[in-house]
């Protein structure tokens, strides 16, 4: 009973401990660039699209590849959670003003459906190895930087 007591505060704590490890911690600190967070979120899409790339090469071989493609998979998921994470936490959260929706709203509103975009793109690049919806995650992204930006 001890040793499964253990076992269940030791998960708890990394749980917690790697859930507080966010990059963008909505404290107001001023220390994230935007063209650092847009460079890491294209850093994000190339590596779904080598992922992808892989998983489906990996697939096509020996049952000894699986090892391989697991960790692909991993990483991939891992890559869009993350684009899914800054979407939501740092630009929705943090960057999105409601004040741009006074005073344009056109600008605001494009800027939210991108953002919603993106979000629902990296859900499907979880789901798929399909490489056209990294191709319209790119879009998108490149897309919300350009309106975000004002241009």
């Amino acid at each position: 009973m001890k040793a499964l007591k253990l076992i269940l505060s030791l998960f708890f704590l990394i749980s917690v401990s790697v859930n507080s490890l966010s990059a963008h911690c909505q404290v107001p600190c001023g220390i994230f660039e935007d063209d650092i967070v847009f460079g890491e979120l294209i850093t994000d899409l190339q590596t779904i699209e080598k992922a992808m790339k892989e998983i489906n090469r990996l697939g096509e071989g020996e049952a000894a590849n699986m090892h391989q493609v697991i960790r692909w998979v991993n990483n991939k998921e891992s890559h869009a959670q993350n684009i899914q994470d800054v979407m939501s936490a740092y630009y929705l959260a943090q960057r999105i003003k409601l004040d741009v929706k006074k005073t344009d709203p056109e600008r605001y509103t494009r800027m939210v459906e991108l953002a919603h975009e993106i979000t629902v793109l990296a859900m499907k690049c979880k789901q798929s190895t399909d490489l056209s919806l990294a191709e319209k995650l790119g879009k998108a992204l490149h897309s919300f930087q350009e309106v975000y930006k004002g241009k």
